[in-house]
């Protein structure tokens, strides 16, 4: 916003317009710029205040996709192991909080007297903020990112999985693994980011990635670790028979899975259109257009990719099984969010439509491969977030285009997508993000995974499995199955008496 105050050689404007001979004119000209000064303070105050407040309501957007998840997740695995589950996503919230006050932000985005493109070394538990970078209102935003990365990573190992291995790598990738993709990507200094503007070096490839809400950073690196995950523990007892013949185990409420996927696409309103952070910028050369456009543009964006990824896959299933599957309906238009997630805020309406159809086949793509691999993941996280999130990064740069990618990341000339004329160059920057994901993920998640198994702090036993988590480990079962009324004799009534029916026997 600009100044609405006085500015150098102001004052003497001012003053040769009252007339110099004027005796009053120096002392009338300080008065009127103390007065300006005072509205321009007030308004940018006020600016501040709109774009915290609008940055809040998108964190609490965000946070309630918890909800989503953890509806979701319950709603997918069978009933005996729903207290496990829903635990689980509680304390995702809850360890990934203090993780990532401690060490996540300050990894993420400390950024101080010298830069590091790696990671952040500065604001330790939040120490020195607010600053003239972010206020408190941004580290909400940026937690209830990384623990939606978590919460992805607990539905691929869900059934299975010990109490005491979800703290750990809750902790592990709120706390260190998620954070460092995030700084690579979204700090001012991170060496694959489109808005890096200080320290050594330039954009990658004049451009830098551009994974705008965390197609990447968000949804491949939860996909990934769930695949580790996933894949260390092996597939739960009963999911495939001896021949590698897929069993099919349905999540004991589709109620539950519809529920917390529209909690899910409310949230993603939260999610992509509040990675603007800001809200009040007006982009130059006119005066109706600015961020808030661009805000309302990303929800129509996420809308159309999510809406066209579960239509594909309702009748992509359909004629592949012959069924019209709800959850897979479901999954289908989480998938499409997934993918969109990265382009959201650079290609047009129409564009999200070829990235929900897209997202809609690479995912029934992957449940196939995974049924064929023997691999088992509850959710279909890994497939789902992980591969989705690759599509989205690889739509970047085929359909990005160039006045949104101006507008939202500056400069007068930068590469944009290749579909759409801007040649290669952006396209090379999302696979590079893509491979340094997929490895550092799998470089940190896998080792840690693998020790947890090795020291047998990973797998239940196979008698708790079989019985259900909820009663073994969890002190009872989510649901009541009998509550004593089956124990009460049936009565009839006889003017207006309840009276025992005669040789009836308890039911």
């Amino acid at each position: 916003m600009g100044s609405w105050g006085c500015a150098d050689g102001d004052l003497l404007t001012i003053q040769g317009l009252l007339g110099a001979t004027a005796g009053n004119a120096t002392g009338l000209s300080e008065f009127l710029c103390s007065k300006l000064d005072g509205v321009s303070a007030q308004l940018l105050a006020t600016n501040y205040a709109v774009d915290n407040t609008y940055l809040l309501f998108s964190a609490y957007l965000v946070f309630a996709m918890q909800l989503g998840f953890a509806m979701l997740c319950a709603g997918s695995v069978r009933a005996k192991n729903t207290m496990n589950i829903m635990l689980t996503n509680v304390l995702d919230a809850a360890c990934g909080g203090i993780s990532y006050y401690i060490f996540g932000f300050a990894f993420a985005f400390g950024v101080g007297d010298s830069t590091n493109g790696f990671i952040g070394h500065f604001n330790w538990g939040l120490r020195g903020v607010p600053n003239s970078s972010f206020d408190y209102s941004f580290f909400l935003f940026q937690w209830a990112f990384a623990i939606a990365a978590a919460g992805i990573t607990s539905g691929s190992i869900a059934e299975r999985t010990q109490f005491v291995a979800y703290l750990v790598y809750s902790s592990v990738l709120t706390g260190f693994v998620y954070p460092i993709v995030s700084h690579w990507l979204w700090s001012t200094d991170g060496w694959l980011s489109a808005s890096k503007s200080v320290g050594p070096g330039s954009l990658l490839f004049g451009s830098g990635a551009i994974d705008f809400a965390g197609s990447g950073v968000v949804h491949m690196v939860g996909g990934i670790a769930g695949f580790w995950g996933a894949l260390i523990e092996g597939p739960r007892i009963g999911r495939f028979d001896k021949s590698g013949n897929s069993m099919i185990f349905r999540g004991h409420s589709a109620t539950l899975v519809v529920l917390g996927t529209f909690l899910l696409w409310f949230g993603w309103y939260g999610f992509n259109p509040g990675s603007f952070v800001k809200i009040l910028v007006p982009y130059a050369g006119s005066t109706f257009k600015g961020a808030w456009s661009g805000v309302g543009r990303t929800a129509v964006t996420t809308t159309l990719a999510g809406s066209t990824a579960a239509v594909t896959t309702l009748f992509g299933k359909r004629l592949l099984d012959g069924h019209w599957n709800v959850l897979d309906v479901c999954n289908g238009l989480l998938g499409g969010f997934a993918a969109i997630t990265a382009s959201c805020a650079v290609v047009s309406p129409w564009a999200s439509i070829i990235c929900g159809f897209g997202s809609a086949w690479v995912l029934i793509g992957l449940n196939r491969l995974a049924a064929r691999m023997r691999f088992d993941d509850p959710l279909e996280a890994a497939q789902l977030h992980g591969g989705c999130g690759a599509w989205g990064l690889l739509f970047v740069g085929l359909f990005a285009e160039k006045n949104y990618v101006l507008q939202i990341y500056g400069g007068t000339d930068r590469p944009y997508g290749l579909f759409m004329g801007g040649g290669g160059k952006l396209l090379g920057a999302q696979i590079i993000e893509i491979l340094a994901i997929t490895g550092w993920v799998s470089i940190t998640m896998g080792p840690l995974f693998y020790a947890l198994h090795k020291f047998r702090l990973l797998r239940i036993t196979p008698e708790d499995e079989i019985a259900g988590m909820d009663v073994t480990r969890h002190g009872g079962q989510a649901y009541i199955h009998q509550d004593g009324s089956e124990h009460v004799m049936h009565l009839g009534t006889i003017n207006g008496e309840k009276k025992p029916h005669n040789n009836q026997m308890p039911i």
